[in-house]
């Protein structure tokens, strides 16, 4: 049984997606990488990633994906935009309020948040604390990365594992017990371990030294193992959190929703929650691992297909650099997809 709630909840209203329309293969990365199709699908369950064209960037990604939630919300009009990304368009300023401006919502406050691919949740979070706390009645909510123009194109451990897109949900003041309520949030950090998720350059640890940057260190670099170990550790622990404070079973979860890093640990958060394997929701396969909009993302292609339907409880929970984690719980909706 759910717990009794009260008060004013975030309850969302409106679902988009977008990916850039360039679809690229793991035979088309063999052609230049020391890999193969059976290589990466064997490790990352991934065949094939959207990217973007040379001249697009993330806000022309933000735009599509807030637009198609807002058509989905029925035109409803945010008081706010919060916008995840870890590739802004530009060091400063923050991408949004460009976003905002070229959706047409006026002069609405607007801004970044980053959290590498917790950035969805971490977003929807501080959405809903807008509209819990009175300080907005809607808020759109965007996830969006052109994750691989900062991949170093020589580096077959990166540039395999990512792609392009965004995802955007509407959030609209409502009852705590309606569908599409935001049931939980739990977020965590732990700056300790900077170093596994990391861009080295570019900011001002670097720029401070006065010397010039290494080349390696001005593309996305990972640890791979450390971080596959802490990411099934605390999209595990996140997960329990938020199904304790909403009081469901693992049986109660009809559909979970966890970041798609890779096949691997979506399958090993899946097993350690004992959550069967068919009832995660996959998309990685052919989107690859979107960073921070890859929930939004796998959201809009389960509701889609039917994977995702309206009554069913959703699980969604994420892992990303910082390090950065999250999970929540929603009823989902009867909302259709833009």
């Amino acid at each position: 049984m759910d717990r009794p709630t009260a008060g004013r909840a975030a309850v969302i209203a409106g679902l988009g997606a977008y990916v850039p329309e360039r679809v690229v293969t793991n035979d088309m990365l063999a052609e230049h990488l020391d890999t193969s199709d059976e290589w990466i699908r064997t490790r990352t369950g991934i065949s094939t990633r959207h990217v973007v064209e040379p001249g697009t960037a993330t806000s022309d990604l933000a735009v599509e994906a807030g637009a198609r939630a807002l058509k989905s919300a029925g035109g409803l009009t945010p008081d706010v935009l919060v916008l995840a990304t870890t590739t802004p368009d530009r060091p400063c300023p923050g991408t949004a309020p460009d976003v905002a401006a070229r959706l047409g919502l006026g002069r609405i406050p607007a801004f970044d948040v980053s959290a590498v691919c917790t950035g969805f949740l971490y977003a929807l979070a501080t959405g809903a604390g807008f509209i819990a706390s009175g300080l907005a009645e809607r808020v759109l909510v965007v996830a969006a990365e052109a994750f691989t123009t900062i991949l170093n194109p020589a580096d077959r451990t990166t540039s395999v594992i990512f792609g392009d897109g965004a995802g955007a949900v509407l959030l609209r003041a409502g009852d705590p017990a309606e569908p599409g309520a935001v049931k939980a949030l739990d977020l965590g950090s732990d700056g300790t371990g900077r170093d596994l998720i990391t861009v080295p350059a570019g900011g001002s640890a670097q720029r401070s030294t006065g010397l010039p940057a290494e080349p390696a260190d001005t593309y996305f670099q990972m640890d791979g193992k450390p971080v596959f170990m802490n990411a099934v550790l605390h999209m595990t622990a996140s997960s329990k959190k938020v199904l304790d404070e909403v009081g469901w079973e693992v049986a109660d979860v009809d559909a979970f929703v966890g970041h798609q890093a890779n096949l691997r640990i979506l399958h090993a958060v899946a097993d350690r929650l004992k959550i069967p394997r068919e009832k995660a929701v996959v998309n990685v396969d052919r989107v690859a691992n979107t960073a921070g909009a890859s929930i939004p993302l796998a959201l809009a292609d389960a509701a889609a297909d039917g994977t995702l339907r309206p009554g069913d409880r959703v699980l969604m929970t994420a892992f990303g650099g910082g390090l950065t984690w999250g999970s929540t719980a929603v009823e989902w909706p009867r909302i259709e997809a833009g």
